[in-house]
């Protein structure tokens, strides 16, 4: 006996995908994902940034002076 292929999966909850929302199964499954990605939920991995001492904003690293050069 075959197997019928399993659709996929919303990411988020689980449900069946809906072509009109691909991958996701809603807009609400579909603006919790973009949420997610405004409100730092996802991190794509880095070196550390490095922060200046007097007011804690980012500073340009060597690579970034020597292209201004």
């Amino acid at each position: 006996m075959t197997r019928a292929k399993s659709a996929k999966a919303c990411p988020i909850c689980g449900a069946p995908r809906v072509e009109a929302f691909t991958p996701f199964c809603s807009k609400p499954c579909r603006d919790r994902d973009l949420l997610k990605w405004l409100g730092d939920g996802y991190a794509i991995h880095g070196p550390p940034a490095l922060l200046d001492e007097e007011d804690g904003a980012p500073r340009p690293s060597a690579d970034d002076l020597d292209d201004e050069a």
